[in-house]
């Protein structure tokens, strides 16, 4: 019984600025990975930021500059902060974590998504 919420979603004209947030919930024993996904009206859900536990990052190549994907383990929280958004950014937003519950079961959990739609 893990949940994700992601939240910071909205409208944001081209060039602009959001913070998403994904916060996990329930029966946790420990965070390993999280990662930022999203998928585009027709197209399939693609990469596009991870972060360890140790903090080490990767990102695709379209968002490389622009997106930084950082963690609170305290907070058991991950955030992604996007600059300079383009219309292609346009996406609902997912975010997923390796999970190892209070039972020690180790699973990928996923968030239901936020909307982020970039328009003049």
């Amino acid at each position: 019984q893990v949940q994700l919420v992601e939240s910071g979603g909205g409208l944001v004209q081209p060039g602009g600025s959001l913070r998403l947030s994904c916060a996990a919930s329930g029966s946790i024993f420990s965070m390993n990975s999280m990662a930022w996904y999203r998928q585009a009206p027709g197209k399939e859900r693609e990469f596009v930021a991870s972060i360890t536990n140790g903090g080490g990052t990767d990102y695709v190549d379209s968002v490389k500059g622009r997106f930084t994907i950082s963690r609170d383990n305290a907070k058991n929280t991950v955030y992604l902060q996007m600059n300079t958004l383009k219309p292609e950014d346009t996406a609902v937003y997912y975010c997923n974590a390796l999970v190892t519950t209070t039972a020690r079961v180790t699973f990928l959990a996923w968030g239901h998504g936020t909307q982020v739609t970039v328009s003049s």
